[in-house]
C-alpha cells in the first residue's frame, strides 16, 4: 500500500478578546419556532478590588421613533435570541434607549445583532442618570461582522440609569436590528471571552463546516456555518467561541433547532469539507469533498477527495448532563466517521453522575441488513449503573484520540499523558462500507445524546488539536 500523503490540519486558538458587537439588518421572515434563553442574574460578593460581575435587570426599552413597528424596542429585551425577536429601525444616528430602573455602575454591554456574522455595523454609546446629561462611554465602535451570538462591548465606566445605543448603520445599508441586549456591571461581562479565530495562526478550519443549534435563516433546522465562514472567523458566543486556554469551546445544549426533522438530537459539530470551499463538488456523492476507504475500486478512489484517513483530536470534556432517561445521562459523541447514511463508528465519551471519571466507547454500524451495531469499551463501561471507571476521564481533564482506517480496518487509539496508549481495532470488511456509491467524511465536535434532561443542562467540549489526513488529499493551494 502506498505511503499517506499527509495534510496535516491544526485547530489550535489563542485567547484574543473582540471588544465589539455584530451588524444590524432590515426585516424577515417570522419564524414559528424560538429558543428562549433567560439569563439568571448574578449575585455580587466581596471582593478585594476586583470586579464582581452583575448583571442588570433592564426594565424598560424605547426608541426615537420611526422604527419598524413589527420589530419594538421591548423585543431587545425579552430574553429570546431568535431574528423574529428584534429591534429594527431604519437611519443613521437612530436610538435605542434603556432604562435600568435605578443608577447603577455600569462596565459593558453584551449585544446580538441581527445577521451578526454577515456585516458589520457602526454603534456609539451613551449613559446617563437623569436622561438628560449624557455621558459618551463608547465612540466609534465596530462590530466584528463574523459573530452570531452575543459579542462583548467594554465601557468606560460610568454610575448610570439610562444607556443610549445610537446605531449608524451597517456596512451593507442603513438598517439597526439588535436581537438582544445585556447589560453588566464588569468589563469582560463575567468572564465570557468571545474571540475571532485568528487565520494568521494556520487554523485550517476552512476544512470543515459548522451545525450550530440556533435557526437565523428560518429554515426550521440548524444552522450550517460555511466553511469559507468560519475560514473568515465565525464564532457563537453561545455554543462555539475560544477558550482562555487556547482552544475552542463547543455547548450544545439538549434542546434546540436540529440538523434534520429526522435526527433526534442536538449537536455542535463540525462536517469535514475536502472541497475547502470550492462550491462546485456536492456536500453529497463520491466526489472531491468526501473519500472513500482503499479497498473501494480503483475507479471509485479516482473520483474521491481522499483515500483512507485519519483523524487526530485533543479535547477536554467539561461538561455532561445529570438528569433524563437513564440510557442518555451523561453521554455524548466527540467524533465519527460518516458514511452516506450509517456510521463506521461514533465515539462516545460518557461519565454518570455518581461517577467522577467517564468512559470512552465505539459504536459500528454495518451496513448489512439486519445486523446489529457493534460496540467496543475502551475504558470503563458503557452501562447506565457502571460503576467509577478505575482507569477513567474526568470533566476538563485532557486527552487525545486517534481514528483510522486503512482499507477495511478501523483502529481507534486514545492517549493521555504518562499513561499507556489504549488501542482497540475492528474489521469492517463485511461491512459493506468499500461498495462503490458509499462516501465518508469526519465530524468532530459535540453530539449531544441527551434530549430528556432537565432544559437548563447542556453538554460542552474545548478542543485543542484536529488534525484530518487521507492518501491523495493535498493543499488547494
Amino acid at each position: 500500500m502506498s505511503s499517506l500523503v499527509v495534510r496535516n490540519k491544526f485547530i489550535g486558538l489563542c485567547c484574543a478578546l473582540v471588544m465589539t458587537a455584530c451588524g444590524g439588518s432590515d426585516s424577515g421572515g417570522v419564524n414559528s419556532q424560538e429558543v428562549i434563553v433567560t439569563p439568571e442574574p448574578e449575585v455580587p460578593e466581596e471582593s478585594s478590588g476586583e470586579c464582581v460581575n452583575q448583571l442588570y435587570n433592564i426594565a424598560l426599552a424605547t426608541d426615537d421613533g420611526g422604527g419598524d413597528p413589527l420589530y419594538l424596542p421591548e423585543k431587545a429585551i425579552d430574553n429570546l435570541t431568535t431574528p423574529v425577536s428584534r429591534w429594527s429601525s431604519e437611519g443613521a444616528g437612530k436610538e435605542l434607549l434603556l432604562d435600568l430602573g435605578s443608577a447603577n455602575t455600569l462596565g459593558s454591554l453584551k449585544i446580538k445583532w441581527y445577521e451578526g456574522a454577515e456585516r458589520q455595523a457602526n454603534f456609539e454609546v451613551e449613559t446617563s442618570i437623569d436622561g438628560v446629561i449624557w455621558e459618551p462611554v463608547l465612540e466609534d465602535g465596530i462590530s466584528s461582522g463574523k459573530h452570531s451570538g452575543f459579542e462583548q462591548v467594554n465601557l468606560i465606566e460610568s454610575e448610570a440609569r439610562y444607556i443610549k445605543i445610537v446605531v449608524l448603520g451597517n456596512s451593507e445599508n442603513d438598517w439597526n436590528s439588535i436581537v438582544e441586549v445585556e447589560a453588566h456591571s464588569c468589563e469582560g461581562a463575567d468572564g465570557q471571552i468571545v474571540a475571532a479565530f485568528p487565520n494568521e495562526l494556520g487554523i485550517e478550519l476552512i476544512d470543515w463546516y459548522l451545525s450550530v443549534p440556533t435557526d437565523d435563516d428560518n429554515s426550521g433546522t440548524s444552522d450550517s456555518i460555511s466553511e469559507t465562514k468560519l475560514a473568515a472567523g465565525y464564532t457563537n458566543s453561545e455554543y462555539f467561541y475560544a477558550s482562555v486556554d487556547g482552544g475552542i469551546v463547543m455547548r450544545s445544549p439538549s434542546y434546540g433547532f436540529k440538523t434534520s426533522t429526522n435526527t433526534s438530537y442536538v449537536r455542535v459539530e463540525l462536517r469535514e469539507m475536502l472541497r475547502r470551499g470550492n462550491n462546485s463538488f456536492s456536500t453529497k456523492g463520491v466526489n472531491k469533498n468526501n473519500w472513500v476507504f482503499g479497498s473501494a475500486a480503483n475507479s471509485v478512489q479516482a473520483d474521491a477527495g481522499g483515500v483512507d484517513g485519519e483523524l487526530n483530536v485533543t479535547l477536554a470534556v467539561n461538561n455532561v448532563t445529570t438528569t433524563g432517561e437513564d440510557y442518555q445521562v451523561g453521554r455524548l459523541v466527540i467524533g465519527q466517521v460518516h458514511a452516506n447514511d450509517d456510521e463506521p463508528i461514533r465515539l462516545y465519551y460518557r461519565k454518570l453522575p455518581g461517577n467522577d471519571r467517564g468512559s470512552i466507547y465505539f459504536a459500528h454500524e454495518p451496513r448489512v441488513i439486519g445486523s446489529d451495531e457493534v460496540y467496543v469499551e475502551m475504558i470503563g463501561s458503557r452501562s447506565s449503573s457502571a460503576s467509577n471507571p478505575s482507569d477513567g476521564i474526568a470533566l476538563d481533564e485532557v486527552f487525545s484520540y486517534k481514528i483510522n482506517v486503512v482499507a477495511n480496518l478501523l483502529t481507534v487509539t486514545i492517549h493521555r499523558e504518562g499513561k499507556e496508549d489504549i488501542v482497540s481495532s475492528l474489521d469492517m470488511s463485511n461491512s459493506l462500507f468499500d461498495a462503490d456509491d458509499q462516501y465518508h467524511y469526519f465530524k468532530v465536535g459535540v453530539y449531544h445524546l441527551n434530549n430528556s434532561s432537565n432544559a437548563d443542562e447542556y453538554a460542552q467540549a474545548t478542543f485543542y488539536e484536529i488534525r484530518n489526513s487521507h492518501t491523495g488529499y493535498a493543499d488547494s493551494e
